[in-house]
């Protein structure tokens, strides 16, 4: 299993939101490229990022950042937040990133996942589904469908997908723990690799994830524990290299 640590980008600052709204967003550093090294000087294999203003409709405000990450570390980065299309996605791919996350567009658009797995190869996208309960959320989490988590993840895989990042909102930036149980069924029922996010907050929540010894399950994304100093990337790349 692998760590991934988070930079959530808004007006070119690293923020952490709850629940993902905006509203609440906290700023903890105004050099993300920064942050970035330390990540990775921390052991880390690969950072998440993600672009907020793009996930709320402005995509293009965090593209200077996102070279200055690029630019400052030697590993992977996949990204997140906006990428409504091929051509969006191949504009993120064409700058340097390794991995596009395509959300919103998986929902209202399946189609454009589709062109994007065969116009990228899997191994370049991964698809987000971000959920309240049992129902896929998007738009930046504003809007709640009626879409169940398992029936979009079978729906992605057919499509060719092989990756998903599972966000359990209710958890996210909140700090009370990830929903393993859920992260767990859906990598056993859609066969896909899971990334787990939201809620990771303490070092228990990462031996709860590995101990439930799932093969789909690949890793974990975290970001508020990290920024507020209950965690560090060194001390979670070394729980799950045991």
């Amino acid at each position: 299993m692998i760590v991934l640590p988070a930079i959530d980008l808004l007006d070119g600052k690293c923020v952490r939101l709850k629940q993902g709204a905006e509203s609440t967003a906290k700023i903890y550093s105004e050099n993300p490229a920064q942050i970035a090294k330390e990540w990775q000087a921390g052991g880390a294999g690969i950072i998440h990022v993600v672009n907020l203003d793009g996930a709320f409709g402005r995509a293009q405000k965090n593209t200077r950042a996102i070279e200055a990450i690029l630019q400052a570390i030697d590993i992977p980065i996949e990204l997140g937040g906006g990428v409504r299309s091929a051509d969006d996605a191949e504009k993120w791919l064409d700058l340097g990133v390794s991995r596009v996350i395509l959300g919103t567009v998986a929902v209202s658009s399946p189609d454009v996942v589709q062109e994007c797995i065969k116009k990228f190869g899997p191994a370049k996208i991964v698809v987000g589904i971000d959920a309240r309960g049992d129902n896929v959320a998007i738009e930046g989490w504003e809007k709640q469908t009626q879409k169940s988590v398992f029936e979009l993840a079978k729906q992605m895989k057919d499509m060719g997908v092989e990756r998903i990042i599972y966000t359990d909102v209710q958890c996210d930036g909140e700090l009370v723990g990830p929903n393993i149980e859920r992260t767990d069924r859906l990598a056993k029922e859609s066969g896909l690799q899971v990334i787990a996010s939201g809620g990771f907050s303490e070092i228990k929540h990462f031996e709860d994830l590995k101990a439930v010894n799932n093969a789909n399950i690949e890793g974990a994304i975290v970001g508020t524990a990290l920024y507020e100093q209950n965690l560090t990337v060194n001390e979670l790349v070394r729980l799950f290299e045991q």
